[in-house]
């Protein structure tokens, strides 16, 4: 990793005699001291993220400087940091520049003596950690002995690279790490539509209780992914297909096999996103009705009660008119005899709407 440090208005003089500059920041009464003697001077530190890697003997070295048979890692890179790769590989600076974009597509692309090879990843949202989007990769495949991977995102699919955790793993063979990565990508989709699916069960369970348009959008979002999951693979499947050709890439003893393996998970992928977009399309049109259903029996449920409650008033409201009762209009215990017709007529009510399924 290159650390570039720039400095604005500090002098030679100020940076002999201050040590001003330490870590990412200065300490305060460095900062007070230039503050005070050479008004409005300040130092910053730009730090130039550019991470180079290069195996030697089953380990993976972090170097400081880019050097042939190495693996310049690049994320979201400025334009000083894309400048500085390009005129220690010579790689066409367009090559990077297009990676730049978001919404570039899969594809194999030949400029010079450097191949693009680039697919969609999976990246897990940054707003909400259940949903992913994908998002793509660029892998330069240099003449010059250079493997450059440039993406706008932190893809996961490399994390086992930077650590040392792939078997075989060289960045000397550069077809051979290409290979691995598409391997790894097509693993990382299966792996996350396992995940998914599990996602799929518990929201059904939820849903068969639910009467909230919530759960249901919630559903949609995960429908969302599959069908993101769904156009990345099967556009990185062309991709694949290209390379099995052996034009773009060399292929040496066992990248073909290693290949077709990548090819064959990445189809996989292809049809458990393609049986889990099906079987989530048919859940939310089920469960749109399960919803209303759950709704509507409580609409049921509220308007029976309603009925039954009336009962009690209609009495009520019927012997409190203004109509002489005789006798038993007179008699002290006339509300004790209200009271349990009332409830005994609201019995019968209930009784009779639950067995015709009215509640």
């Amino acid at each position: 990793m290159w650390y570039n440090l720039v400095s604005w208005g500090c002098s030679s003089a100020d940076r002999a005699s201050h040590s001003h500059c330490e870590g990412r920041g200065f300490k305060s009464h460095h900062l007070h001291h230039i503050q005070e003697t050479a008004g409005l001077i300040f130092c910053a530190i730009i730090i130039v993220m550019i991470r180079i890697y290069k195996t030697n003997n089953d380990k993976l070295d972090v170097l400081d400087e880019i050097v042939p048979n190495s693996w310049i890692d690049l994320m979201n890179p400025t334009a000083e940091e894309i400048e500085r790769v390009v005129n220690y590989t010579k790689i066409d600076r367009d090559l990077i520049d297009k990676m730049l974009d978001e919404n570039e597509l899969p594809r194999v692309e030949t400029s010079g003596d450097a191949t693009l090879v680039v697919i969609d990843a999976p990246v897990r949202d940054e707003e909400d950690e259940d949903e992913y989007a994908t998002f793509p990769l660029g892998v330069i495949l240099s003449d010059r002995n250079y493997i450059v991977t440039v993406s706008t995102r932190k893809v996961t699919v490399l994390h086992d690279f930077r650590h040392s955790h792939v078997k075989d793993f060289r960045t000397a063979k550069k077809s051979r790490f290409l290979i691995q990565i598409l391997g790894k990508t097509s693993a990382e989709y299966l792996k996350i539509l396992n995940k998914v699916y599990r996602e799929i069960e518990k929201k059904e369970d939820k849903l068969e209780r639910s009467t909230k348009n919530e759960d249901l959008i919630d559903l949609l979002a995960t429908e969302k992914t599959l069908v993101y999951f769904t156009t990345s693979l099967k556009e990185n499947d062309l991709v694949l297909e290209r390379l099995t050709s052996g034009n773009m890439i060399p292929l040496y003893e066992g990248d073909s096999d290693m290949l077709e393996d990548a090819m064959i998970e990445n189809r996989q992928a292809i049809d458990m996103a393609k049986i889990y977009q099906d079987i989530l399309s048919s859940i939310t049109g089920t469960y749109a009705t399960v919803v209303s259903n759950n709704l509507n029996d409580v609409m049921k449920f509220l308007a029976g009660i309603t009925v039954v409650l009336s009962v009690p008033t209609i009495i009520s409201s019927f012997m409190g008119m203004n109509v002489p009762f005789g006798n038993f209009g007179d008699s002290g215990t006339a509300w004790i005899c209200l009271l349990i017709a009332s409830i005994a007529a609201s019995l019968v009510v209930f009784i009779w709407m639950k067995k015709k399924g009215l509640l």
